[in-house]
């Protein structure tokens, strides 16, 4: 069996909002930190599709995902606030018709690549269970009607206060993941064009 790499392909946010990510990331309290740190290399990012890809079909996979992407113009994403889920922080997004229905396409499309079971050896760096079990369980757990889309921040008992904003989604990468499911490593990026 190939090596299976697990692949986000995400909205990377403009600088402004991922440097205002990373603030709040740093913001949030060092007594509940858990090891999940925003920066360079841990790209803030809008998770549209997480899938085990086996290694030797990644370059066909992603190659799927061009005319979806080519003909997509930018997205307006709205943030609606702070929200958290357990332990877990995040932007909140408010769920569109243009990104739902642009998640849903990229789902599609990389149906027939997605492998259902991954291991450690997929992502960058120390993978943990539940970051398998995430990957594994996206299509059942968290795509199509379940889909939520946010912004990862980090850890803590409350979220941070953030005032509503929105900005135009310009850009899509495929990453590689790492632990907390971190966008680590860009494997391939598209712009989206004009409106």
């Amino acid at each position: 069996m190939a090596n299976l790499i697990a692949v986000d392909v995400a909205i990377l946010p403009p600088a402004d909002v991922t440097a205002r990510a990373i603030a709040w990331n740093l913001a949030l309290p060092a007594t509940e930190f858990r090891g999940l740190r925003l920066d360079a290399d841990h790209l803030p990012h809008l998770t549209l599709t997480q899938q085990f890809i086996r290694e030797d079909r990644l370059d066909l996979a992603l190659a799927a995902l061009d005319p979806v992407l080519a003909a997509q113009p930018p997205v307006r994403v709205p943030i609606t606030g702070g929200a958290r889920g357990g332990h877990t922080m995040w932007m909140a997004v408010e769920g569109t018709a243009p990104l739902v229905s642009l998640h849903e396409r990229l789902m599609d499309a990389l149906s027939e690549w997605e492998e259902r079971e991954g291991s450690r050896a997929a992502f960058v760096g120390d993978a943990r269970d539940a970051d398998i079990a995430w990957v594994s369980g996206f299509r059942n757990d968290s795509s199509f009607a379940r889909f939520l889309p946010h912004i990862t921040l980090g850890h803590g008992a409350e979220p941070p206060v953030i005032e509503p904003f929105e900005f135009e989604a310009t850009a899509v990468a495929a990453c590689h993941l790492g632990r907390f499911c971190t966008c680590q490593r860009v494997l391939r990026s598209w712009s989206l064009g004009p409106a």
